[in-house]
């Protein structure tokens, strides 16, 4: 499409190599109607040029001095002046003043000038409006060109301004052709006469081609999954399956992505990944993914992308790679709008959007609201080991409860154009989740001393969440050129508290009760963001990107608990300073980075680059002062990538691409590692988690190859990770028998793997798309050593190969009628101490399209053969073998309507940037480490 682009500019311009004017216009066309992309076609000139730039030999260098020598200040300063330095001095071989590369608006002062050849000019003037037949409002930079009564050289041209306006000057005197152009009209050609002075051609009004291409099947609809140079892109809004559903449901059918029945995510076998919003942070995420997948309403979501191997411009990223949920948001002039609500038996939503755009101004707002329902029940054995390895029975659990929660999910955006080239964005979101829930269990304990008990547990977990962002971005006539100054903040707040009261035996009577015990855990996340961005051209195929941004994090968990008396036959819980503490953690990053990407020729194409970031961590703990406990942290990270792509070009399989990428990413520990908070609501297995944790090292490699055949889209990668440092979850029994969960730095996590992924089409109407990935992981850990009951455990490894796969199948029938089944199995997990059984899950959906394709009604059923899924896991070290099951209700049926309206018309889209904070690790699941 580049290439049939370039052709037709060269056409249009009288140059060698063009095809006749009216081939050049119909690829053109059709082109753009592929694309869907709204740019002025501009026919004249701008030929290639290659400039190479001595950047990538001096980026590491220079991005260490910045960061060893400079303060956060003076890098802004000089990325600020950046792109003020760049208009006054143009680069070599930059279009000249007036010269606009395709696909760039026009400044409304001035008409772009062609590359033309030499004609007689003169003292006339051309003036005229371009608009739109249907609505009356101006076609913003449409084409003029001038063409003499016969041939088709264009003598002159330019393009429309915002206002439709357009002039030409300094024209002979004369008859010409006019003709006007514009991507998605029919184009119109009129005669006029020139003269000595001002000529006014009558308003042009075009009207819209798309009715006149019956002749012309163009299908212009996305398919369900898409594979993109450096991602692949997983379109939601096309699966009816997630109608009425949230976002954990569209997650587990997006290629390489797991999530297991609680929630919990995993990208390519790690749950090391970064989930974004909008291409942001956001903190609906902040204390736990799990929770936040609940929270944003499936009907939502346009897309899912996943980024495997990211450029340096994204933050430090870590071993998965970045998941970033693209929420829906539209381009439209007009008021548009869609309502939907979902009932079924395992939760129901109801959600509400609102967008008004005209000109300028654009406004969009959404409001959701959900209730879920959660039965469970679990079981659990423990065997204890001799120094021969003979097993006791040690422990024997059972439980069941069930857990009652719902919340609501809110965001509205503001984007203004108040020039040409000058865009500014202001969006607010946020959210509130609760749940509550009742949990009773049975503890027979033999070993070290025999006991039996049963405890009776209130929980309750509320948060509430909201980010605001704005940005302004400037863009500019040369094609790729912008500057972007961000500005985020993000606050988040969650309560974890738990009541239980302690029975002697197995029974619930008060006349047995001998134990009470409290919790109140207040945890605080508060992240403030400023970034720039510069992009500056140097050619067609020569992108030079720098930026740097200041990440200021401020952490804190205020936990108390209050426990009955040791002494005394009153059980009344009272203040256990403890078991109580303050924990302040502070983060600040300081980053810069640079990435150059050039072509080497025409089928070989390079982008490298390096970012360097500072961070510096300073913790305490405000009842331990004397004990010298804070945490210090100051250190200084530099992470290279590397990629280069490959396109063989081979008519026979059309759109073949080779990639090989590196990157070093690190990952700093979130707050669901470092709070040190002790959850004992099951006084046998208990957590928590360690302040002094270190950021884990990772270096990622892929290979990937994408080709389309016929319809068919084929992607095959293999990727190897290796992480240093890799932060997991340990576990020992105490001297009292408590099985004590925390987390280390272990010493090695490697993984090896290869993914395959393809879409085929069957039939016209039938569609089909699976993904498998197959992994070889390696964990390895020394010797751990802990305070808590003097506990040393011996050096651990464990190793398998583990795989999972999805197939995603759909039909349209005739009258709006189409059915689809989605379905995934994940193998066993190998942990570090143990193993994970495999699960399976599936979905069926039939959806009937009412009101003329405004409305559409849809049934899902999920899981409906069984009514649990369980989650055994099995735990097993030189101290203990633990066996555990989870049973997790997973079927369910539910009902979902949802209704658009609104009369729109399509508007161009805009160059935005937008913030990416992608460098923490997080939980997996925020009720259990707060």
């Amino acid at each position: 499409m580049v290439f049939a682009g370039l052709v037709c500019r060269r056409a249009a311009a009288g140059l060698p190599g063009a095809v006749p004017p009216q081939r050049h216009q119909l690829k053109y066309r059709l082109t753009g109607l592929l694309q869907r992309f709204r740019h002025p076609f501009q026919p004249f000139g701008n030929l290639r040029f290659s400039l190479r730039s001595p950047f990538p030999l001096f980026a590491t260098p220079l991005l260490l001095y910045l960061m060893k020598h400079a303060t956060l200040p003076l890098l802004l300063t000089g990325l600020l002046t950046a792109p003020v330095l760049a208009q006054t001095t143009p680069p070599a071989g930059a279009p000249a003043a007036g010269q606009r590369p395709a696909g760039m608006p026009a400044q409304p002062a001035a008409t772009a000038k062609p590359i033309l050849s030499n004609t007689a000019k003169g003292s006339g003037r051309l003036e005229g409006t371009v608009l739109d037949a249907a609505t009356k409002k101006p076609v913003e930079f449409a084409t003029i060109t001038l063409l003499p009564l016969s041939g088709n050289t264009p003598l002159d041209g330019g393009v429309c301004d915002e206002r439709g306006r357009f002039k030409l000057q300094g024209l002979a005197a004369g008859e010409f052709r006019l003709q006007i152009s514009f991507i998605g009209y029919a184009t119109q050609t009129r005669n006029v006469t020139i003269g000595a002075g001002l000529t006014t051609v009558p308003a042009v009004s075009l009207e819209s081609s798309a009715q006149k291409l019956g002749e012309v099947t163009v299908t212009g609809e996305r398919d369900v999954i898409e594979t993109k140079p450096d991602r692949i892109v997983y379109n939601a809004e096309k699966d009816i399956t997630n109608s009425g559903g949230t976002a954990a449901d569209v997650l587990r059918k997006v290629p390489l992505v797991n999530v297991d029945p609680e929630g919990n995510v995993e990208l390519r076998g790690t749950s090391n990944v970064r989930v974004l919003i909008n291409n942001k942070p956001s903190g609906v995420v902040a204390s736990s993914v799990a929770d936040a997948m609940k929270q944003i309403p499936a009907d939502q979501i346009k897309s899912v992308e996943v980024i495997t191997t990211p450029s340096a411009k994204y933050d430090g990223e870590g071993t998965g790679g970045i998941i970033n949920i693209i929420l829906k948001k539209n381009n439209l002039e007009g008021i548009n709008g869609s309502v939907g609500l979902a009932a079924g038996t395992r939760s129901s939503n109801g959600n509400a959007s609102l967008n008004y755009r005209k000109g300028k101004v654009g406004l969009s707002s959404s409001l959701s609201g959900f209730g879920f329902y959660s039965p469970n029940r679990n079981d659990l054995t423990r065997y204890l080991k001799d120094g021969s390895g003979n097993e006791r029975l040690a422990l024997e659990q059972q439980g069941d409860g069930n857990t009652l929660g719902g919340g609501g999910f809110g965001r509205l955006g503001l984007d203004y154009d108040p020039a040409q080239y000058h865009n500014l964005t202001l969006n607010v979101q946020g959210n509130l989740f609760r749940n509550s829930g009742n949990y009773g269990q049975f503890n027979n304990l033999l070993l070290p001393v025999a006991d039996e008990f049963t405890r009776d547990t209130d929980r309750r977990f509320r948060t509430q969440s909201y980010d605001v962002n704005g940005s302004y971005t400037r863009t500019f006539e040369q094609k790729r050129r912008e500057w972007s100054v961000l500005a985020q903040h993000t606050r988040n707040r969650n309560v974890q508290a738990y009541y239980l009261d302690q029975f002697a035996g197995r029974t619930t009577e008060n006349a047995a009760k001998d134990y009470r015990e409290e919790s109140d855990n207040l945890s605080r996340n508060l992240e403030t963001t400023l970034q720039t961005d510069y992009a500056h051209p140097f050619s067609e195929t020569a992108l030079l990107e720098t930026g740097a941004k200041a990440i200021l994090r401020r952490v804190s968990s205020d936990y108390d608990v209050f426990t009955s008396p040791l002494t005394g036959s009153n059980i009344d819980p009272v203040f256990n300073a403890n078991r109580s503490n303050l924990f302040d953690y502070n983060q600040d990053v300081l980053a810069a980075y640079g990435t150059y990407g050039f072509s080497a020729s025409k089928k070989v194409s390079f982008k490298l680059g390096a970012r360097a970031e500072n961070t510096r961590i300073t913790g305490s703990f405000q009842q331990q002062q004397s004990d010298n406990s804070s945490v210090k942290q100051n250190y200084l990270s530099v992470l290279p990538n590397l990629s280069l792509s490959y396109q063989p070009q081979n008519p026979k399989k059309p759109g073949q691409t080779l990639r090989i990428a590196y990157s070093k990413r690190i990952q700093r520990p979130q707050i669901f590692y470092l709070n040190p908070f002790r959850n004992s609501s099951d006084s046998l297995n208990v957590s928590f988690g360690n302040p002094e944790l270190e950021p884990e090292l990772t270096n990622s490699y892929e290979i990937n190859y994408t080709t389309f055949i016929k319809g068919s889209v084929l992607n095959l990668s293999a990727y190897a990770r290796r992480t240093g440092n890799a932060i997991e979850a340990v576990r020992y029994i105490d001297r009292n028998g408590v099985n004590v969960q925390t987390f280390s730095n272990i010493g090695r996590n490697a993984t090896f793997g290869t993914s395959l992924f393809t879409s085929v089409k069957p039939m016209p109407k039938w569609d089909v798309s699976g993904n498998l990935n197959v992994y070889y992981v390696s964990l390895k850990s020394p010797a751990l050593s802990f305070e808590d009951g003097a506990i040393n455990t011996a050096a651990y490894s464990n190793s398998g190969v583990m795989y999972n796969l999805n197939l995603n199948s759909s039909y349209k029938f005739e009258k709006g009628l189409s059915l689809q089944f989605f379905g995934g199995l994940n193998s066993p997990r190998v942990q570090l101490q143990g193993k994970q059984a495999a699960w399976t899950f599936y979905s069926l959906g039939l959806r009937k399209n009412l009101l003329k394709d405004k409305a559409d009604l849809t049934l899902n059923a999920d899981n409906f053969l069984s009514a649990t899924r369980n989650l055994r896991s099995t735990l097993d070290t030189d101290q203990f073998r633990q066996e555990s099951n989870n049973y997790i209700y997973l079927r369910g049926v539910r009902l979902a309507f949802n209704y658009r309206f609104g009369k729109v018309t399509q508007q161009a889209p805009k160059r935005r940037r937008s913030i990416q904070n992608d460098d923490v690790k997080q939980g997996s699941d925020g009720q259990s480490q707060q």
